[in-house]
This record gives C-alpha cells, structure tokens and sequence, in this order.
C-alpha cells in the first residue's frame, strides 16, 4: 500500500508551522523529480525570519489537465495522547494511522504521490500538476506566494486546469467553503504601580472597543445578511480574543490587545466589517493590524465541474465546509473543489490519526481523475 508508505515518510518530517519545511521539500522535489516532474521552487521567508519552500511540479505536455494542491505544514502537537509513540513517529494501530499531519493533510499527500505511481505517465496528453506549500495553517502564506510568484501556477490559471484541494472531506465533493479573516486592535499603556498615579492602564482604552465588538457580534447573529444556510453554523462566528499580558493585579496594564476572527460566507461584504472595526479603533486611539484575508471558495453546485467531479467520485450531492483552505488564495483558478481522504474532525486532535482505507481510496480516486483530466 504505497498510499501508507508514502504517509509514513511524510508524517516523521516534524513540519509545524513555526520551523522551516526545507527537508520536508526538498524530499518531496525528489520524489516528483524521480517521477519526471518539472518543478519549480518558490522559496520566502516567514515573517519570524525562517525560511520556507513551496514545490510545484509538472508532468505532461501542454496546459490544462488538472491541478493537486496541498500543504506540508502542520499545526503544533505539544499534548499528544501517549508516551508509547510521538506525534512525528507514524503509527499503525488497527485500521488507523496515527501521527500529525497524518489527516491534516500528508495522508492526502501519500493518497496523490501514490495515485501517480498507479499512471501509465507516458500515456499523458495534458499535464498534472502538483502543488505541496508552506504555512497553510498560518494564513495560507505559502498560497500566497504560489499565487503572486510561481510561473507554473500562471500556466494553470491560462490553461484552465481543474483544481483540487486535497484537504480532508471523507472524499466527498467540497463546492465551497467560508473565508477566514482576522485583525488585531492593540491598546499602549504604561505599567506602574496601582496605588500611584504613575501608571496609564491601557485597558482603559481597550473597554469600548470591546463593547463595539461585542456589538457586531451581536449583530451578526442576528442579521439575516450575516447568516447563510448552505453552510453549518450559518453565521460568521465573530470570535473575540482578548489579553492584557498582565502577570500581577496591582500593576497598571503596559498593553492590551484584542484578536478577532471570522468567517464570511461567499458573497458577504467582509470589507465593510474589517472597515468598521478599522474605524472603531481610530475612535478609540488604537492601533489596527489586519493579520489575514481569505477569500471564502466557491463554485457553483449546478456548474459542470461540479457535476463532472461528484459523478467520477460517484458522490451526488457537493458539500460546503466552514473551514478554510489554500483555495481561498487560489481563486484565480474558476475550477477548484476540495475533495480528500479523511476527515476533519481529526485534524489539529491530540490523537490525529487516518483511516487506511480512506488512504487507499483516495490513492484511486485521485488516479481517476488524473486518467479522466490527462490521459
């Protein structure tokens, strides 16, 4: 089961978000190039300084066919389950496999590189492409420069391709998924005694704020505008964040901030909210940081992409998530679904594992639609 085997190399690469992904990269590079894939190398540096690789990969003449992307970060496993094995040592128990990553998403990874290995690659009449990026879990940083930067990416957009995004749906047909944006709203103070006049607690400050956010949370619960019922939970789950990093109650707060999040559904003004609280902030005297802006996904159920995908996977009905993926800084490809072995209630647990079968599955899934798209 190459599927399995290529996980397991992949999960024992310990690629949270905060280290480099180098090795894992230039592993994978390896494997594509052994393959006889054409790659490109789209190399930055994360805004801490530590530098980060995206591989992208053609096979086959032409353009169109279709396009794989998936990332080889994952997110931090400080409180794994056991102590008999660790997060970045794969393991099978039963009919799963354990490990990070292994689910979110390099189980994906494995299902893609061993679908390959099942084509007749000289039989290709159109390329597949394969696209493995940094810093999904961060912001989708390493989309970002795919998209801004890799010339192969712009070949795709040209020619056409049929884009998936390998995040775990069960293998089911994903048409559309919420956009994911965030900011930061930053209250400075000075830190002095509390008994004294001396100090300037920046919560002061930081307490209406509050209560504006507070107030658009409200709002959106309640907004018809705010709600869209294709997608379970309907709003936009405004999730407010707080921390005024004070370790003792007698000293006056140096700083307070507040992060919040949400998550608008296609064809909701979100400018309008990140605007407004921009505003709010102005008001208040404080500092404003917009940390993120996803685009929510979407394709049309009816189109037929849609319709052309849901009948090879044999699923009749395309699924939304609330989720977000490196679709939501891909949107200049017109046909892009999310369909990927596993499921998402694994991913970022303590005991992230991945059914084998779901592996497999994928692994001829993905095979199919490489013969359907390139052959």
């Amino acid at each position: 089961m190459n599927a399995l085997r290529y996980t397991r190399e992949l999960v024992q690469f310990p690629t949270v978000s905060n280290v480099s992904n180098a090795a894992i990269s230039e592993y994978l590079d390896g494997v594509l190039n052994k393959m006889g894939f054409a790659t490109e190398r789209v190399e930055y540096a994360d805004p801490a300084g530590v530098p980060k690789v995206n591989v992208v990969g053609k096979k086959g003449p032409g353009i169109g066919g279709m396009a794989y992307f998936a990332h080889t970060d994952v997110v931090p496993a400080d409180a794994w389950f056991t102590t008999e094995h660790g997060p970045f040592e794969p393991t099978v128990r039963g009919r799963k496999l354990y490990g990070r990553g292994s689910c979110d998403m390099k189980g994906s990874i494995g299902s893609m590189l061993a679908a390959i290995e099942r084509i007749d690659l000289a039989k290709l009449s159109k390329p597949l492409y394969v696209t493995l990026t940094a810093d999904e879990e961060t912001g989708y940083l390493g989309a970002q420069q795919v998209a801004r930067r890799s010339e192969l990416f712009r070949e795709m957009v040209r020619g056409e391709s049929n884009g998936i995004v390998g995040e775990p749906t069960e293998l089911n047909v994903v048409h559309a998924h919420k956009g994911t944006y965030g900011f930061r709203a930053t209250s400075y103070g000075r830190a002095a005694h509390s008994s004294t006049n001396e100090g300037l607690n920046a919560n002061l400050a930081m307490i209406p704020f509050l209560s504006e956010m507070k107030r658009i949370h409200d709002e959106a619960n309640a907004d018809p505008a705010w709600q869209d019922a294709a997608f379970d939970p309907p709003g936009i789950s405004w999730n407010i964040g707080i921390n005024d990093h004070n370790t003792a109650v007698n000293v006056t707060s140096a700083k307070s901030v507040c992060t919040v999040y949400f998550r608008p559904a296609p064809g909701q003004d979100a400018n309008a909210l990140i605007e407004r609280s921009r505003k709010i902030a102005e008001r208040c005297g404080l500092q404003f940081d917009l940390l993120g802006a996803g685009q929510p996904l979407y394709v049309d159920p009816e189109s037929e992409f849609v319709r052309e995908v849901s009948g090879l996977t044999g699923n009749s009905k395309p699924q939304t998530v609330c989720y977000g993926t490196d679709g939501a800084v891909l949107t200049d490809l017109d046909n892009l679904l999310v369909l990927g072995p596993g499921s998402i209630d694994q991913a970022h647990t303590h005991d992230e594992w991945i059914l084998l079968d779901q592996l497999e599955q994928g692994s001829r899934l993905y095979a199919k639609l490489i013969r359907h798209w390139c052959c």
